[in-house]
């Protein structure tokens, strides 16, 4: 069957777009090499250069990918060093390679989970917070929110001794603004909030 031409040139469109950025990073040479006529690699490094820590679906989804299509150049170019992943529960999600700590790896993981983010972001903005505030302000139920504590304390990015605190928050909320278009509205709306507490500037 063939495959609708609209579809085809958005697909076209969007790969092109992404692999202007990834045509900037030296590693993905190495995994294009042989497929110069392909745009797909240049477009998932590029496009990982925006989304960090996006999983498979994510970037099969967005790309207008096919499964085997996104796992070969994926795995070609994690053989060739261009991208790193690390598993996340039941994800395995990835990275352009070297340019990630293994917190921001992790806390990137934990900010593209809706409420897990949107946690991070109460106690970014008040981090006197309690339980009960937390679950009114994201709208869930105070269990959702003790339940989604004690994973962000399980992956090292909170502590629940007194409170909830946030470990190294200047690295979350750095993390959170300069992606923030990536994640969602709610982190879209909170970066416009402070821009005076970030540099803007690229790794």
């Amino acid at each position: 069957m063939r495959e609708d031409p609209d579809v085809d040139q958005s697909k076209r469109a969007t790969l092109r777009r992404f692999a202007a950025l990834g045509a900037a990073s030296p590693l993905v040479g190495l995994a294009s090499a042989e497929e110069s006529d392909s745009d797909t690699p240049e477009a998932i490094v590029g496009y990982l250069s925006t989304t960090p820590g996006a999983h498979f679906s994510k970037i099969r989804d967005d790309l207008h990918l096919g499964t085997g299509e996104t796992q070969h150049h994926l795995d070609e170019l994690e053989s060739d060093g261009a991208i790193e992943s690390r598993k996340d529960g039941d994800y395995r999600r990835y990275f352009p390679a070297g340019q990630f700590s293994e917190f921001e790896q992790t806390a990137l993981g934990q900010l593209r989970r809706e409420t897990p983010r949107q946690v991070v972001i109460v106690l970014l903005e008040a981090p006197d917070a309690t339980a009960g505030e937390i679950a009114d302000r994201v709208g869930v139920s105070r269990p959702t929110v003790s339940n989604c504590a004690k994973r962000l304390e399980s992956a090292g990015l909170l502590s629940r001794n007194g409170g909830y605190s946030l470990i190294d928050p200047e690295t979350v909320l750095l993390l959170l603004v300069r992606y923030a278009d990536s994640f969602g509205e709610d982190a879209a709306a909170f970066a416009e909030t402070a821009p005076s507490l970030v540099e803007y500037t690229g790794k």
